[in-house]
């Protein structure tokens, strides 16, 4: 009988209740490959992931390993040490996610370690990152292409970027979304004084690449009687563009930021918005923007590459950076009546298209690929490591 394939995973902050696209996408996927017998354990950053939270979640083992608390250092000294660990502990699979972290890919294969990496994204054209940060980025992807047993893409964009840029194949594997259930009545609501369907939502980090500033001015260009919009989402390293993000919803009528949500807050809030705006200038592929449209919300996105690709009923798209062009459409939806039909239509197309049962199962094909391959090549090497662990 062939032991249980053990998986272990870094590159990312930690979860649940951690902000992040990366975090998001961890939590679905992994609760996924536990559910279906692997055994997977997530390397999480100190500082993100208290002491006071289980050791093991969802019938996943959570390693809290050291990370110094500064933007440009945290991901590489964690996955640094992760990578370390791994060589320790000999899983089955590392799987590294971002480009960043993937910085440490070759030293991984030195180690003998089998590794697969998830591309999110170009982390170097994040606005966040100065001139140093972002040749050590791009170093990474570099690194991380070449060298990983196999790569993930999360979009076509992805996908077609890496075989440009360093011939190399990727499998296409996207983010997801689970249907949710609607909640009928709404604390978050009450409590940040919003009206059920006459608020606009953006749930992000407050990070420059999301263009809170250009959403905010739209809503005043725009007067929307008796509407508010709602940012949702805080900055993990505050800095100049988080207070300017906080000084320009303080000087504007009827915006209101809530802070990181989670769990049955940001349920509501999804769940009694009018619409979903999205005006982002860089994405991989933006969870956010599926799991508004899993609420069936009307939604509004910046036409880059990443948006484009989720081309479905209720989305409509916009050039970036044109807040007067965000202005007319936040008018034009703000006028429409919703039809329930048509929302459960969406709804029923986005669970389809982006389902995290059928991602688990391509994720887990991917990581036989490379362990057959590794035990013909070498029989007896992949030894079932997780049958090591102790319980």
């Amino acid at each position: 009988m062939q032991p249980t394939m053990s998986v272990m995973v870094l590159g990312l902050r930690g979860f649940p209740g951690v902000q992040g696209g990366v975090e998001n996408h961890a939590e679905h996927l992994y609760s996924a490959l536990a559910l279906a017998g692997c055994k997977v354990e997530v390397l999480v950053r100190s500082p993100y992931q208290p002491p006071t939270n289980p050791g093991i979640w969802q019938g996943m083992r959570f390693t809290r390993l050291w990370a110094p608390r500064r933007k440009s250092l945290e991901a590489i000294v964690h996955t640094f040490v992760g990578v370390l660990y791994a060589a320790l502990k000999r899983p089955d699979i590392l799987h590294i996610h971002a480009v960043g972290p993937a910085l440490l890919t070759p030293l991984a294969r030195l180690f003998g370690l089998h590794v697969v990496v998830t591309h999110h994204g170009p982390d170097y054209e994040r606005q966040k990152w100065g001139r140093a940060a972002r040749t050590v980025l791009r170093v990474g992807e570099r690194l991380g292409m070449h060298f990983a047993h196999q790569r993930i893409a999360i979009s076509q964009v992805i996908s077609n970027m890496v075989a440009e840029k360093y011939g190399r194949a990727s499998v296409l594997i996207p983010n997801g979304v689970a249907l949710p259930r609607i909640p009928s009545s709404s604390t978050a609501q009450q409590a940040f004084g919003l009206s059920a369907g006459k608020y606009i939502l953006l749930v992000s980090r407050l990070v420059p690449e999301k263009r809170h500033l250009d959403l905010i001015r739209a809503f005043e260009l725009a007067a929307l009687p008796g509407w508010k919009l709602v940012l949702v989402g805080a900055s993990d390293h505050p800095d100049a563009y988080t207070q300017a993000v906080q000084a320009a919803a303080a000087g504007a009528h009827g915006v209101v930021c809530t802070g990181f949500q989670s769990g049955q807050p940001l349920r509501e809030l999804y769940a009694h918005a009018g619409m979903f705006v999205l005006p982002s200038s860089h994405e991989g592929l933006p969870i956010a923007l599926l799991e508004a449209l899993s609420y069936g919300l009307p939604v509004i996105a910046s036409d880059i590459p990443a948006n484009l690709e989720v081309r479905h009923p209720g989305v409509d798209f916009y050039p970036v950076g044109d807040v007067g062009a965000l202005a007319a459409l936040l008018r034009v939806k703000s006028a429409e009546t919703r039809d329930a039909a048509r929302t459960a239509e969406i709804q029923e197309r986005i669970a389809a298209a982006y389902c995290w049962t059928k991602i688990a199962s391509e994720t887990l094909c991917v990581y036989d690929t490379i362990t057959r391959a590794m035990r013909e090549a070498e029989p007896g090497a992949i030894t079932g490591a997780a049958s090591r662990w102790p319980d």
